[in-house]
């Protein structure tokens, strides 16, 4: 396998996003889970975007992850890698964003790094260095209440400057719309200054083409899926990379039992949840009671087992941000937030095991739960469900072919459970 492109993704729908985006571009891509083992059979592909579970984790083990992943991409032939973060920058000032750039880039050798995490198709804008969530700036948005990495600066210079050890600067949109050799003379400037990484304005889709022409010059870049779109364009534009459609056999049904599993506390998932209760049973747990025991998990299980035989169903641990203050508040921010991400794992299990074949998950950390769970090494990306949301085919799974969607909190529309339901045959 010689790669055109190689991504290393810091979650696991951020994953998924970033798949359906460089599939929709052009690019043949599977996600893996994980780095690969050797003697996982993977088809001839233009990109692979490996899947990794670091944006919550120790800044030291999420460089290590990463520093792995990078290695086995460019053995394969990835020239250029990008590591992939969220669209709304979710990170501490401990990281993971500044330690994982500083290290990827050093071992590259590249003297400076284009960073934005601007994707306009999903409202997500970077102007002046701030990073636009819609209409308002990041720290007025909803994720200010995110539970685990509250987001409350809406400037990603300074962000990402507490988080490295690279002097960051800043190329705005009055380079980018000049497009990209305009961009690479920025950078050379910015790089003759001692500066070592650039946040780099976006508010138009065609600000993405520009950004990724410059960017393929490097061998790193740090992004959300826009710039991966931006990336592949150039790589089509140059004809390194052809459209793929699927074979019969990746688009032959799967079929059998479907269940939904929701774990994201965002209002779009909770709107999302409201929607679901008028076409399937819903069951809503309770959260305090998962991190007491295993007892709530069990009479989903048999509340599951009662129902499922006749159609879809979905059971929910998302809550309200008060809701989830008031729990964090009582037992630690981390061991709540793991002690249900677990739960929903053995719910996950659970329904497998009983036949479920077509699994959606809402929730970045609870998607990464439920896959590691589950030990699917990686996934051909099909149809797309809703922006940055696409239908996965596990590969190598253990429980046979299987379907699964992968959502992060804020993605899709009001229907998307339904809507996925209906593209997962």
């Amino acid at each position: 396998m010689s790669l055109k492109l190689g991504c290393i993704a810091d979650d696991y729908t951020g994953a998924s996003d970033l798949a359906n985006t460089l599939t929709r571009a052009g690019l043949r891509t599977v996600q893996t889970i994980g780095v690969p083992a050797s003697d996982l059979a993977l088809p001839e592909v233009d990109a692979v975007v490996v899947s990794l579970k670091s944006r919550s984790i120790e800044a030291s083990q999420a460089v290590a992850r990463s520093r792995e992943a990078d290695r086995w991409l460019r053995a394969r032939g990835a020239e250029h890698v990008l590591f992939k973060i969220c669209s709304t920058f979710d990170s501490t000032d401990a990281g993971n964003i500044g330690p994982v750039m500083d290290a990827l880039a050093g071992d590259a050798g590249d003297p400076i790094v284009l960073v934005t995490p601007a994707f306009p198709e999903t409202k997500r804008t970077v102007y002046q260095g701030n990073l636009f969530v819609g209409a308002v700036p990041l720290n007025e948005s909803p994720l200010k209440d995110h539970p685990l990495n509250p987001m409350h600066d809406a400037n990603l210079v300074r962000v990402l400057g507490r988080q490295s050890r690279r002097r960051i600067g800043l190329v705005d949109l009055a380079t980018v719309v000049h497009g990209p050799e305009a961009i690479g003379h920025r950078l050379q400037e910015l790089a003759g200054q001692d500066f070592g990484a650039a946040i780099i304005d976006a508010v138009f889709d065609a600000d993405l083409t520009a950004i990724g022409a410059a960017a393929l010059k490097s061998k790193v870049s740090v992004g959300a899926s826009g710039i991966g779109l931006g990336l592949a364009r150039a790589l089509v534009a140059a004809g390194q990379a052809h459209s793929h459609g699927l074979t019969h056999h990746e688009d032959a049904p799967v079929g059998g039992m479907a269940a939904c599993l929701a774990g994201s506390c965002s209002q779009a998932t909770l709107q999302q949840i409201a929607q679901a209760e008028t076409i399937m049973p819903v069951l809503h747990l309770d959260a305090a009671a998962l991190v007491a025991g295993p007892d709530e998990a069990q009479r989903a299980m048999v509340w599951a087992g009662e129902r499922i035989g006749r159609g879809p169903v979905l059971i929910a641990s998302s809550a309200t941000p008060d809701q989830v203050s008031a729990l964090q508040a009582r037992h630690g921010r981390e061991a709540a937030g793991h002690a249900i991400e677990q739960a929903m794992a053995d719910l996950a299990e659970g329904l497998i095991e009983v036949g479920v074949r077509r699994l959606i998950v809402a929730g970045g950390e609870t998607s990464g739960a439920v896959v590691d769970r589950l030990r699917i090494p990686g996934f051909l990306v099909g149809p797309e469900i809703a922006a940055g949301v696409p239908v996965l085919r596990a590969i190598g799974a253990e429980a046979g072919d299987m379907l699964l969607a992968l959502k992060s909190g804020n993605f899709g529309g009001p229907q998307f459970f339904a809507d996925a339901l209906g593209l997962m045959r």
